[in-house]
């Protein structure tokens, strides 16, 4: 298995997904953009991680890595990889399936619960997953469902976290990879965002779930071992 991740920032990276695929003993490589590392051929890899990040998906201006990126996830999906995008990541599928990405009605900043629609409990990457579960989030955009993708989750405050598009492309708005180590660096990396706000939790607050952090990351590896079925 060759895993590829997209990473932007240095501050987000793998973290628990890591620790699996080395389990695993997968062929793990990563575009880290901040460095100005430049992709691979879409050919040489099964499977694209896109994680998360501080920018926008519409700031291709700043970050020109952007479009080359969105045309990389493109020409992945195109091949019928496997693709995986958390947080920005999931924005980034969304544009590029075309569906719009925009500033959601209230920041989601620590843990808060998600639902899991009826729908979800028809396909096997959530087959495992409970109806209802606190994950981490991290997001101040959101998106509109992409035309031909399947809404998998949704927050009070977020119709669209988590969609399918075919059976191998899946967008997570929040974290199922977090620990608490990966929590901290974001905090202290983007503390300027930590603000009054309904939906917005103190930094002790983040770090006190300690039951949090085995659910979600036993749901990451879940949706993990599905995907590796496509590759037997």
């Amino acid at each position: 298995m060759r895993i590829h991740y997209l990473q932007h920032v240095p501050f987000e990276g793998l973290a628990s997904i890591e620790q699996w695929a080395t389990k695993k003993d997968y062929i793990l490589t990563a575009t880290k953009f901040y460095n100005g590392e430049t992709l691979p051929s879409v050919d040489d890899l099964d499977w694209v991680i896109v994680m998360g990040g501080p920018m926008n998906i519409y700031e291709d201006d700043k970050y020109p890595w952007l479009t080359l990126e969105k045309h990389f996830i493109k020409e992945a999906i195109k091949k019928n990889k496997i693709v995986t995008g958390i947080c920005l990541g999931s924005q980034i599928l969304a544009d590029v399936l075309g569906s719009k990405v925009y500033k959601g009605q209230e920041k989601e900043i620590g843990w808060y619960p998600i639902e899991v629609t009826t729908e979800a409990q028809k396909y096997p990457v959530f087959a495992s997953f409970p109806t209802s579960l606190f994950v981490f989030h991290w997001h101040g955009d959101t998106f509109d469902l992409p035309s031909g993708a399947v809404r998998l989750a949704y927050s009070e405050v977020c119709p669209n976290q988590a969609f399918i598009y075919g059976d191998r492309v899946l967008g997570l708005q929040f974290h199922l990879e977090s620990t608490k180590d990966s929590i901290r660096q974001i905090i202290e990396n983007c503390v300027s965002e930590l603000v009054a706000g309904k939906y917005i939790q103190k930094p002790e607050e983040m770090l006190a779930r300690d039951d949090n952090f085995s659910n979600i990351n036993t749901a990451m590896y879940g949706i993990l071992e599905y995907f590796t079925t496509f590759m037997k």
